[in-house]
């Protein structure tokens, strides 16, 4: 299918096969034809309020259908949609809503409504976020879009847009300075969805699942996907550890995407074969998954993990085929997609040969436009720097060494956090870890870890469960107990918001907090 925008595919869809299943969300299914329906009316409620294209709003909802219709009918406006975080209030969302320009909100609580009118946007409408329907409460100063979407005309004219128009004001999830915002068009998202199809071996008898924020990238590209496929998208309200397989076998699920911290909290939950092996789902999707846990996670489970690696920046880049049973515990992240070209470089930009680690570069569609509002040069010669350290084999095959912006610089050595961290994730008292660095007027800077614990543990096991396994300056000198982690949109941990002091750390080389 080569629909030329978001609004286009979905009409097209409504119009082949409009009764299908589009969603399923707290036990109601929506229909292709309803989406096309609702996000008609509410793309006529927003032009009434004087949205034009290349205007922003913002849309500040939960999970539910209320945030896919909303994208939905903003792209049939030819406008563009901020993403934003519910969790976000006066610094963060006055950053995004300032830095976007944006005209007018959605959102589904009166807390929202006040937190939007802080930052002084232009108008603010209220839906239902689980059913874009009128909305569930009132809140002075906002227009109640759902009643309005009620009483709308069912039937919008699309304009005449293109792959190459905006769509998304996507902002990165910030875990270095401000965050910017990513420029994605119609045709990044329908690209991608693409890409997920051929590499999930997509079939009119699939089901997907998204548990990731909808705020974040992955819940529209598999939207997006769905719409494509023909195939339902079960739409949870949050990543649930305890209950994420049981959401699979009640929605005869066949394949998902999870990232992050995701896996390993599946993995610390206690066994439960009756509920864990008793599903249809025939592939999971995974990014950065840990080689030694890799056989683990498929026995546990009996289903295939494959990798993807990319960013929102660059799209998807590199995939491990479905069918490919040798990468298993490899930590390959797999080869280039069709359409990209990746490559690994030195500080000086040439190409370095299999097997040294060096920066991973790429190039291809989709990618995005550039940051808004910035002059950044993000391109040279064409080719996109991830951030990322990483080496090629001999094969063919992208391995991940580490982040560029996460090496610890220890005396003349330098520790990438990633493997640190890996290693701590196999103590079975470890829920998860952050390394981090801090700052050591002899040697520049130290290794601190972060853990969060399933299990009483003293720090003194875990530096040796690490000097165990990792050369001695790799060893956190460092380590601190914490309850919980603060997190990205994007499910990984914030670094940027955890403490560099060590006052409150055991210290490896005392033996004392």
């Amino acid at each position: 299918m080569s629909a030329r925008s978001l609004g286009h595919l979905l009409r097209e869809r409504a119009g082949e096969d409009g009764e299908r299943v589009l969603f399923r969300f707290g036990g109601r299914s929506t229909s292709v034809a309803e989406v096309e329906d609702r996000t008609n009316r509410l793309a006529n409620v927003l032009a009434a309020r004087g949205v034009r294209r290349g205007d922003r709003v913002a849309v500040m909802l939960p999970n539910g259908v209320g945030f896919p219709v909303a994208w939905l009918a903003i792209a049939k406006l030819g406008a563009v949609i901020v993403p934003v975080n519910p969790g976000y209030r006066s610094a963060d969302l006055a950053h995004v809503i300032g830095d976007s320009g944006a005209v007018l909100a959605l959102t589904g609580t009166a807390q929202a409504v006040r937190a939007l009118r802080e930052v002084k946007i232009g108008q603010v409408g209220l839906l239902d976020p689980a059913d874009a329907g009128p909305a569930v409460e009132s809140a002075d100063g906002a227009f109640d879009a759902g009643a309005e979407l009620a009483e709308a005309e069912a039937v919008h004219e699309l304009p005449d847009l293109t792959r190459g128009d905006l769509l998304n004001l996507q902002y990165t999830s910030g875990t270095t300075g401000f965050p910017k915002g990513c420029m994605l068009t119609h045709g990044y998202w329908l690209h991608l969805a693409e890409l997920a199809g051929e590499m999930a071996l997509v079939t009119a008898d699939d089901v997907d699942l998204t548990a990731q924020p909808f705020y974040y990238m992955d819940p529209q590209w598999n939207t997006v996907l769905a719409l494509l496929a023909g195939i339902p998208l079960v739409i949870l309200e949050r990543f649930s550890a305890s209950t994420f397989w049981r959401s699979v076998r009640e929605h005869g699920v066949t394949f998902s995407y999870v990232l992050g911290t995701m896996p390993l909290m599946l993995l610390k939950q206690p066994p439960d074969p009756a509920v864990e092996r008793d599903h249809r789902m025939r592939l999971m999707l995974c990014s950065g998954i840990a080689p030694d846990l890799h056989t683990t996670f498929e026995e546990r489970w009996g289903v295939p993990w494959r990798e993807a690696y990319g960013s929102t920046e660059a799209g998807v880049v590199l995939a491990v085929a479905a069918d490919d049973t040798a990468c298993v515990g490899t930590g390959a992240m797999g080869r280039e997609v069709p359409g990209k070209q990746a490559k690994v470089v030195g500080e000086d930009g040439a190409t370095l040969p299999d097997g040294e680690v060096g920066e991973i570069v790429v190039r291809g569609e989709p990618m995005m436009l550039g940051y808004w509002g910035r002059e950044e040069a993000l391109f040279t010669d064409g080719w996109y720097r991830m951030g990322d350290l990483g080496y090629r084999d001999p094969e063919g095959y992208f391995h991940l060494a580490g982040r560029l912006k996460e090496m610890i610089r220890r005396g003349g050595e330098n520790i990438a956090a990633a493997e640190v961290e890996a290693v701590l994730a196999e103590h079975p008292a470890v829920r998860a870890a952050a390394v981090i660095p801090v700052p050591d007027d002899v040697l520049g800077e130290e290794a601190k870890a972060l853990v969060q614990l399933v299990a009483p543990v003293e720090p003194a096991e875990l530096t040796a469960f690490v000097a165990a396994r990792l050369a001695a300056f790799k060893v956190p000198r460092f380590v601190e107990f914490v309850d919980a982690f603060p997190m990205t949109p994007s499910e990984r941990i914030a670094k940027h918001l955890l403490p560099i002091s060590r006052e409150t750390a055991f210290d490896r080389e005392t033996g004392k907090r």
